[in-house]
């Protein structure tokens, strides 16, 4: 049955296939791709001219869809409340790796950051896809992050698969905060 999906949905089988995807997001249009697939992850890394040591963000429509990569067992009791409440919404956490989460997606870090949206399009997205979403901004190193589609073209051309829709109407990227602490690491 996923295989039927994959060559009927264009952006499921462009998932499948390593592509990058742009899409809408909260405040900006997010590129990203399958957390899984190293080289899609390097394509990503390469385009946007990041080193892998930074990581990287993981977008979700559910907690339950990122726990693969987060050590649920070791997110103190004290701060659930605070992170599980943010969510849906455009907060950022830094959680406990789990094994299993590639370095590709959580660099030198011991952390990786995890995001459960509410926006539409992207909860549509990890739903069809299955899985969260590698999220980072639509645009090239040191140009203002795409608004829209047609901005997003203008940067990447035919070289990503793009989701029509709007960006939500947050006016920046999502908060960053450590999920240890609660401190703010980026606002």
């Amino acid at each position: 049955m996923q295989s039927e999906l994959s060559s009927e949905d264009p952006i499921i089988a462009a998932f499948t296939a390593g592509e990058l995807i742009v899409y809408p997001t909260e405040a900006v249009m997010g590129i990203g791709c399958d957390p899984d697939n190293e080289a899609a992850v390097g394509a990503l890394l390469a385009l946007k001219n990041r080193p892998v040591e930074k990581g990287m963000i993981l977008i979700a429509d559910t907690y339950s869809r990122l726990l693969p990569y987060v050590n649920d067992n070791a997110v103190k009791l004290d701060k659930r409340t605070e992170i599980f409440s943010s969510w849906p919404g455009p907060v950022t956490w830094l959680l406990p790796k789990s094994d299993s989460a590639p370095a590709w997606i959580t660099g030198e870090h011991d952390t990786i950051a995890v995001r459960v949206t509410d926006h539409p399009v992207v909860k549509d997205l990890c739903e069809k896809l299955g899985k969260p979403l590698v999220s980072t901004s639509a645009n090239p190193s040191g140009q203002a992050p795409a608004k829209d589609v047609a901005q997003a073209k203008a940067y990447f051309g035919n070289n990503v698969t793009y989701v029509e829709g709007t960006v939500g109407e947050h006016s920046r990227p999502s908060t960053i905060r450590d999920g240890q602490t609660g401190q703010v690491i980026r606002d």
